[in-house]
């Protein structure tokens, strides 16, 4: 594996970490009513999708 695909796979974990962080005891009814944790899970989101399209 590239260095830069090493790299990219290392932002998509801790992307990912950070949406299970965010999405910790947390409840369907938080996700439709808190706008501040809908869009830090789009934004981890996106940073997996961004860093997995990169990679060779």
């Amino acid at each position: 594996m590239l260095k830069a695909d090493l790299v990219r796979v290392r932002h998509m974990l801790d992307a990912a970490k950070d949406a299970i962080a965010f999405s910790t005891n947390k409840t369907r009814h938080d996700l439709d009513t808190d706008r501040m944790l809908v869009l830090s899970l789009v934004k981890s989101i996106e940073i997996i999708g961004e860093a997995a399209s990169g990679v060779s």
